[in-house]
Formats: structure tokens, sequence, C-alpha cells
């Protein structure tokens, strides 16, 4: 039997993944990528002799003793890789000099947080006492979900027993309603604001505190950590593997259309007219784009169409990295750096900030030269501001250097001397976002996390079309390169369960 073929959309790290698997089953695969390389939001460029590292901060699988590990093995993304284990995710100062140092060690963020606030106590050992649960959780992997059969679930609900009445309390609670039963200012303010960047139309009512636990855990036992390298180093690996596999990818190839033919998915058109036919087409790419652009809307149900009028996406933002004259090595390594409070509310780019979050990537000294570092400060932003700035060159450019004086005066007051050490400023909007990787309304990842669609298994594949699939953050909400990783596997699986198939893989 002649090998078929898989036509892939996107080369971000869910269709390398794709490509890796395809190959080692088998299959003859060919990635097409609009951008002019690999990684998708996993990436990193460089500006004046500094590295912007412009996605991990930190990736689950870090460490042997977790399920990913064996998959980011298989795709050669940390072979010979130094990971760097954070001893805190973040520090969260306040106004009145307060500061609070979340650890990642549970044990010696207990007896901190019951030194700042000792009347808290009963709620921090419930906070911690959560956490401890999941030191052992391990997320099951090795099979798609879809593919479960009873026995395959009877073990994993065996497996899961010790958790589930854990997961069943906190699925059920947010951060703003947990928030609500400290004493604490700090604490509150703390808890309420925990998460990714998000709008108030995507409140943090929604976030889940089992992800914030499950997180805490993963961190403590040193399941998650850094790349040494940072994230396009990263992909680069996992594309190594994928062309070594025997895998081909054509970069500057934008997918418009997908070419269906009696209801076969059986090709993709490009920009520039031309087609490429397979036996399966799998889309990486933004799944706005994928279900309304390349097939124009007509192969969807409510389920689909509830997702996208409903679910609230991670918002798009705007990224400000500098680079700076300066070690930072009094800092403490940590993934999310330190928020603190302005001394007024500053309005940028139509929005209103009253903290300010600065990452500094102290921790990798391959992104700056000898004694000095990149700084990274990002919050949402309107995406329709920036496309009415769209038109006009001049006004869009003033407008991202008028936001790069202001954090670098902001930053000055919190790191005093650093607006004379500023030697490199880069700033991304939602339209650069859009523009390199076609996320929908410049979004930096995919869906948020929510209350409502925590733990949800969206399906990989459309009603009405056959041989196609969808893979990555669109089909897994809360993305994470973790799960898309596992979703580009998971993809293959089901097409080898199609062609009667058994799913191998390699490292």
């Amino acid at each position: 039997m002649a090998e078929k073929s898989i036509n892939i959309i996107g080369a971000g790290v869910a269709g390398l993944s794709a490509g890796c698997y395809g190959q080692m089953n088998g299959y003859r695969t060919h990635i097409f990528e609009m951008h002019t390389r690999s990684g998708g939001l996993c990436t990193s460029w460089e500006r004046k002799g500094y590295t912007i590292n412009g996605c991990i901060h930190w990736f689950m699988g870090a460490g042997p003793q977790a399920n990913h590990y064996q998959i980011w093995k298989e795709l050669g993304a940390i072979q010979g890789k130094k990971i760097v284990y954070y001893d805190e995710s973040i520090r969260f100062e306040e106004s009145d000099g307060k500061v609070f140092n979340f650890y990642t060690n549970i044990d010696r963020l207990e007896q901190h947080m019951k030194e700042l606030a000792p009347e808290d106590k009963d709620v921090i050992e419930e906070f911690t006492k959560g956490a401890r649960t999941f030191i052992n959780f391990n997320l099951p992997v090795e099979k798609a979900p879809e593919l479960y059969g009873p026995i395959d679930g009877l073990k994993i609900m065996f497996k899961m027993l010790p958790f589930l009445p854990t997961m069943r309390k906190w699925k059920k609670i947010s951060t703003r309603d947990f928030a609500q039963r400290f004493k604490s200012p700090l604490f509150s303010k703390f808890f309420r604001d925990w998460g990714p960047p998000r709008h108030s139309a995507t409140a943090s009512h929604l976030f889940p505190m089992m992800f914030m636990l499950m997180s805490l855990s993963s961190m403590h036992r040193k399941s998650t950590g850094y790349p040494i390298g940072g994230s396009l180093e990263f992909s680069q690996g996992i594309e190594r593997c994928y062309l070594d596999l025997g895998g081909e990818i054509s970069h500057k190839s934008k997918v418009a259309k997908i070419v269906v033919e009696d209801g076969d998915a059986v090709g993709v058109q490009l920009e520039d007219g031309s087609e490429h036919r397979a036996d399966y087409i799998i889309s990486a790419a933004d799944g706005h784009t994928t279900i309304f652009g390349m097939l124009d809307g007509k192969y969807i149900d409510e389920n689909i169409r509830s997702y996208y009028e409903k679910f609230p996406r991670f918002p798009s933002i705007i990224h400000v990295a500098l680079g700076v004259n300066r070690s930072f090595k009094e800092l403490p390594y940590s993934s999310f750096g330190i928020n603190f409070p302005l001394d007024k509310p500053v309005t940028i780019a139509g929005n209103e900030l009253r903290r300010l979050r600065v990452n500094t990537d102290n921790f990798d000294q391959t992104l700056a030269p000898p004694g000095k570092t990149v700084l990274k400060v990002w919050f949402p932003s309107d995406y329709e501001y920036w496309k009415s700035l769209e038109k006009d060159p001049e006004r869009y450019q003033a407008e991202k250097e008028k936001i790069a004086d202001t954090i670098v005066n902001l930053l000055d007051k919190r790191f005093p001397g650093l607006a004379k050490q500023v030697e490199m400023r880069n700033i991304a909007t939602p339209l650069t976002y859009e523009r390199y990787t076609g996320n929908w309304r410049g979004s930096f990842e995919g869906w948020l996390p929510t209350m409502e669609n925590f733990g949800l298994r969206m399906s990989k594949t459309l009603p009405g079309l056959r041989n196609f699939y969808m893979t990555g953050q669109w089909v897994e909400p809360g993305g994470t390169v973790a799960f898309v990783a596992v979703s580009g596997r998971n993809v293959i699986q089901l097409i080898c369960k199609q062609d009667k198939k058994t799913f191998v893989t390699k490292v």
C-alpha cells in the first residue's frame, strides 16, 4: 500500500507535533506555514543584540516525573537543554511596602503566608492542602481521549480516585470567590488578580482555582520549568526532529482555502492560487480563520458556534520588551517576575492600568550580552483601538513610541536609573500577533481557561467534513505548549485508528 499523505496548516508546536508523529507512523506530511519561520506563537526575535523570548515562561513536562516529559523527548524538544526551575512564581508588591513572594515550594509558601497574615491561617492551610493533593497527580497523555474504551476509562478512574474529592471541590471555586475568603487585603488582591492578563470582560471570577493549584503543585515537584535559550530554540528543536524524520515545510505559504469535494477535505489552496492535494488535512492554525475563513463557515453546529460566540479568549495584548544594561542579579529567578502598584492610574491605548507586571529574564544569560538583561511588560489592549490606527502608519508608530516612553518612565520609578540604561525598545501590538500568527483578533493564545470550559473536550473534527482534523489551542481550552503538543500527537492517533494502523512513537 502506498503511504498516505497529510497536509498540515501551521508550523507552531501543534502542527510540528502532528508532523513528527505523522512521519513516525508512515505518513508523508507537508506543513504550510504563513510566516518565514516555524514556531508560531512559540517564538523569539532579536533586536540590537538582545533576544526577546516571546512565549515560554514555564512549560509542563520539564522533569522526568511528568508524563509530558516523554512526549518532549519524542519530539526532540528537550534533549541537551538546560532547564531552570524557579524558586518563585511571582513577587506581588503593595504600596504600603508589603511583599508577597509566591514561592514554588508549597511548605515555604505556607510558612511565608502565615507570617504575612496569621489571621488567615485556616484559609492558607486549606489552599496549601489542596495544592499538596496534586503533587503526585499526572495527566494521562498516552492515548487520545477519543479512543478510550471501557477498560481505559476504568484504569484512569482508578488512578484518579485519590484526587477526585479535591477536584470536585476546587473546580467549582473561582479565584475571585476564593480571594474574598481572606482577611488580608494583600492576599485578597493577589488571588483576585492571579493568572494571565485579561480584560474586565473576562474577569477573574471566571478563572478556576483548580488551575492555580495544579500549576503550583507542578512547580513544587519540578515538573515545570524554563528551557534556557527561549521559545524559538525550543520550537526549533521540534522542527529539527520533524525534518530529520523526512517531513516537508513550506514557509511563506499562507493557506487561503481548504479544498472540499463531496464532503471530503482533499487539499489546501494557497494565497497564490496553487493547490496541494493530500489524503488528510489537519489545521493547526487559528480556529476562527479555519472554520469561518478557510471553510466559509459551512461545517459547524450549535456547539461550535457557541464556542466562538461565548467563550472568552486570551486577550489581545501589548508586549513591551526592553534591553537594559543592568544584570538584575539581586532579583530571584521567577516565572512571572514582579507585580507592583503604580503611584497613580495610567491610561495606555485607551485602557487604565493600576499595576504593572514586569518579567526580568535574568535567569537566561543567552538572551542578552554579559551583564545585561531583557525586561518584558505585557498587558491587555483593545484590538479595535489598534485596528483603527492601522491605516495611518505614522500614528500607529507614534502610539507605540509613546507607550514605550510611558513604560520606561514607570519602570524607572521601581528600578531607579533604569531609564538611562535602556539600549533596546521593542513593542508588539495586537496587530503584530495577528500579522505573524493569524490569531483571531490578535489573541496571544487561544481559549482562556474558565469555570465553564476547564476540562472540556472539544471535537477535533467538524460535522459533515471527512478526512479533516483540527489540533492545537483552539480545541484545547487553556492552551500551553504541553497541551498543544499532546493535541498534535492525539490527532495522528485518530488518523491511525481510521486507517487501522498501530500508532507508534520513537525518540
